[in-house]
């Protein structure tokens, strides 16, 4: 008897069978979905974003006779199932684990990986968008919305982590300088890895979108007068300590309208300008003013950014380590470590590197094994914090 349920449509089953036997899987599988769903992770909606979630799928007693005929089909040919099972796989990105992994009998656990919804959603949203004679530059929008959480990325909760597991949060930094370290960089790196863009990249707006699109959150690197300038000049519309607040204003404005989509800005070197308080804090004011949120390198000690930013609710953070200050993988390595043994101390930390093929290398070693570590890898976002005061309260 013909069973046009399970029939491709506008095929007759005989003449796909082996078509057919993957249509009663797919059916027994969503049919088993009926009987019992468990997610197993959850999502910090307050962020924006896509879900995602681990589904175990199993019988139960009130399921339907379609899992009974695609447990059926499976016990009659494993080899088909299995096929079936590594199709699913390879065309949807979704893994299949059989015999549930210690699950009831036939149990099936289809695990939805995070790469399905890491893309996060284009750039730029209307709402926070600005026209100038610099480009589209960020704004608050008019409903209160901010680029700080707008375009951060999620914070994804892991199911084999613990409540409270201290959390790390990366900054790999230079990109859009040179392509190759750029894609390099949004290929190979963990989407929860923020990503730091110089202003100076021939496609900003692309090379930023292709990471947005990978999932991962970007910031601005802001260039920013050291301590040696002009010996060390960072480019073009460096703010700068001898620089009026107008002229200063007028290069962040540069340096913001050169691709859209980032939800804070760091800063580029910067020893002296940071450690200047008259010239930092109209440009902090401004970031507050705009609704991102500031995150100081670390690389000086005499940075005032960490006093400055509370002044002006201005959601910030600061890293604990630059951990490729030394390129040898195995100073590196040490340096990454040491991260780990910060935020197991005080709950979180936060690095910096830059895009350099030998911290790409050691970074994503190192990060695969975090979960297993009992560390969660989260954005930098998550670990920038809105002060209370008059500027948060009106919105700015």
């Amino acid at each position: 008897m013909r069973d046009p349920v399970n029939e491709p449509l506008g095929q007759a089953a005989e003449a796909r069978p082996r078509r057919t036997a993957r249509i009663v899987v797919a059916v027994g599988l969503l049919a088993l979905a009926a009987g019992a769903v468990a997610l197993a992770r959850t999502v910090d909606w307050r962020r924006g974003g896509e879900p995602f979630a681990v589904a175990r799928i199993e019988r139960s007693p009130g399921a339907s006779a379609a899992p009974a005929a695609a447990a059926t089909t499976a016990k009659a040919d494993p080899a088909l199932a299995a096929a079936n099972a590594d199709q699913v796989e390879a065309e949807s990105g979704v893994k299949v684990m059989r015999s549930g992994g210690g699950g009831a009998g036939g149990s099936m656990i289809i695990d939805v990986p995070q790469a399905l919804s890491l893309r996060l959603p284009p750039a730029p949203d209307r709402r926070l968008a600005e026209k100038s004679r610099f480009g589209l530059l960020p704004r608050v929008g008019a409903d209160g919305a901010r680029p700080a959480e707008v375009y951060a990325r999620p914070v994804f909760a892991s199911a084999k982590l613990r409540p409270g597991a201290p959390r790390v949060a990366l900054l790999v930094g230079g990109l859009g300088l040179n392509p190759a370290s750029t894609s390099d960089a949004i290929a190979r790196l963990p989407a929860a890895i923020s990503l730091g863009f110089a202003p100076y990249g021939d496609n900003l707006d692309g090379e930023a979108a292709a990471a947005r699109e990978a999932g991962h959150e970007t910031l601005l690197q802001s260039p920013m007068e050291p301590f040696t300038y002009p010996a060390d000049n960072p480019g073009p519309h460096t703010l700068l300590t001898s620089a009026s607040d107008a002229d200063n204003l007028d290069s962040l404005r540069w340096q913001m309208g050169r691709f859209v989509g980032y939800a804070g800005i760091v800063n580029h070197l910067g020893g002296k300008f940071t450690a200047d308080a008259r010239a930092l804090t109209p440009a902090l004011s401004e970031i507050a003013a705009r609704g991102l949120f500031y995150l100081d390198d670390g690389s000086s000690p005499r940075s005032l950014a960490g006093e400055v930013a509370p002044t002006l609710g201005l959601a910030s953070a600061a890293a604990d380590a630059v951990v490729d200050a030394d390129a040898a993988p195995a100073a590196i390595d040490a340096a990454l470590t040491r991260l780990e043994t910060v935020a197991r101390a005080r709950g979180a930390a936060i690095g910096v590197a830059t895009a350099l093929p030998s911290s790409l290398d050691r970074i994503a070693r190192w990060s695969a094994g975090l979960e297993a570590r009992g560390v969660e890898l989260v954005p930098v976002s998550a670990l920038s914090a809105r002060p209370p005061g008059p500027a948060a309260a009106a919105g700015r």
